[in-house]
């Protein structure tokens, strides 16, 4: 594949992702206020308990194996449906075991009669993530794209009916996402056409064992990034509360913004980098990529803290307002994490994964000892920093570890000249000017920014006007 088709082909991808996953991502931001008005601060702390709970034990339940569904199904030497087949296996038997500890949970009364929903859920995205990460494998892009279009009209929908017509609070909300899971599932089966083939239905130990050793490094690697991600909900809980604990879960959702991008971009640079992981000027493509993908990322976070106070105020309601402070640090996480997962690819396309593992339990230890220290004396904001800075730790790691499998050239004078820029928009921020002077403030300080990646913006620019 020549220089220019390897960069439409991810371009291709991206647009087809953004289609099918900009609804979600932004659906997630322009329901927060029927969220806020519906749930109180302390509801929405539980939810949120209970999602990170549920994003805790996925990979555990289901041995991330849905990881190895994409990998080993894009390997020309594997059959796609034995890949499938053998996935499936490995995910009924680890929902049966799950099952197994339901009667001392429910025993225990944990979660206070939310814990059928929990598992439903659990269990139901097991099965979506391998199918969903099926349908990308065997090129059925459009295919994924539109199941992120009907699982937006789903959840958005139900949302509206369980919240705002019949008042079903907490379980309105787990319910409209096990509607969309389902939903989900049965477009992805009829997608696929995954009981055509012959071979459907035969077990192979030895792909199962090949697939498990991939994919069995990525379960504590998961647990690493929800360590870095998601743990400090717990230390804010401890040490704050379950109305501060909602206010942060509200702030998590401006980054969303930001995530819309950063996963469109993954999912289709995913695929890139396992096709061109064995190409001569596979450096050179890795490095120009990232470089771009550093300047637009840098920028979109810039642009969210220039609107930051004025997205709060028109989106949530007012004792919600203060989740603002919680949002820029949170923001760095994205970048960061993005910096991360960007490199974390090189294992992928390696079939490597356990160094995957080792660098993230690196940002891992960081974000909790952080989380220890900064929590009880700064509250949620300390969890933000821990969050960003775990993130920074791990990416750095990744950067010195990944040149063993890509050689990859990054900018880092434009790399640290952006940031500061950023830091910078973050202190303007908390020092509370008058809105009109923080305002000016804050959108020369983006100016800047888009001075210092112009050249670089040329360059993105000239190449997709090539394409």
């Amino acid at each position: 594949m020549d220089i220019m088709n390897k960069y439409k082909k991810l371009l291709g991808n991206s647009i087809v992702f953004g289609i099918g996953n900009f609804g979600s991502k932004l659906i997630s931001v322009i329901l927060v206020p029927l969220y806020t008005h519906y749930l109180s601060t302390s509801e929405y702390g539980i939810v949120d308990i209970i999602t990170t709970t549920i994003n805790l034990l996925l990979p555990v339940i289901s041995l991330s194996i849905y990881e190895s569904v994409l990998r080993f199904a894009m390997d020309e030497s594997e059959s796609r449906f034995s890949v499938l087949t053998n996935a499936l296996a490995v995910t009924i038997l680890g929902s049966l075991i799950a099952l197994i500890f339901y009667p001392l949970l429910r025993y225990f009364n944990v979660l206070d009669g939310l814990l059928n929903y929990m598992y439903i859920i659990l269990i139901l995205q097991a099965f979506q993530a391998l199918l969903s990460q099926y349908a990308r494998a065997i090129g059925k892009v459009k295919e994924y794209a539109i199941n992120g279009i009907i699982q937006t009209s789903v959840i958005s929908l139900s949302n509206i009916l369980l919240l705002v017509i019949f008042r079903e609070g907490i379980r309105g909300y787990l319910l409209s996402i096990v509607l969309s899971n389902i939903v989900s599932i049965l477009f992805f089966i009829m997608a696929t056409n995954m009981f055509v083939d012959s071979s459907y239905g035969k077990l192979n130990k030895k792909l199962i064992k090949n697939m498990l050793q991939y994919s069995i490094p990525l379960i504590p690697n998961s647990f690493m990034w929800w360590l870095v991600n998601t743990s400090n909900r717990y230390f804010i809980m401890y040490y704050e509360g379950v109305d501060i604990n909602g206010l942060y879960a509200v702030a998590n959702k401006i980054p969303t913004l930001l995530t819309l991008f950063t996963s469109v971009f993954s999912q289709a640079w995913q695929l890139s980098a396992i096709m061109e992981y064995d190409s001569e000027d596979s450096s050179k493509f890795y490095s120009n990529i990232f470089s771009c993908f550093q300047v637009l990322l840098s920028l979109c976070t810039s642009a969210i803290l220039v609107m930051l106070k004025v997205i709060m105020r028109i989106t949530v309601a007012d004792e919600y307002y203060l989740s603002w402070k919680y949002v820029p640090f949170l923001l760095l996480g994205v970048v960061f994490s993005s910096f991360s997962g960007f490199l974390g690819t090189n294992y992928t396309a390696a079939k490597n994964t356990k160094g995957v593992f080792k660098t993230s339990l690196a940002g891992g230890i960081i974000c909790v000892v952080l989380n220890f220290i900064l929590v009880p004396v700064i509250g949620a904001v300390g969890a933000g920093i821990s969050t960003a800075v775990g993130y920074l730790i791990m990416w750095i790691f990744r950067v010195i570890d990944t040149k063993r499998y890509i050689d990859m050239s990054i900018d880092n004078k434009n790399l640290v000249c952006s940031f500061v820029i950023i830091l910078l928009q973050i202190i303007v921020l908390f020092l509370n000017f008058n809105t009109i002077i923080e305002t000016l403030i804050l959108a020369s300080l983006l100016i800047m920014l888009l001075i210092l990646d112009r050249r670089k913006l040329q360059l993105l620019l000239s190449t997709m006007r090539k394409k």
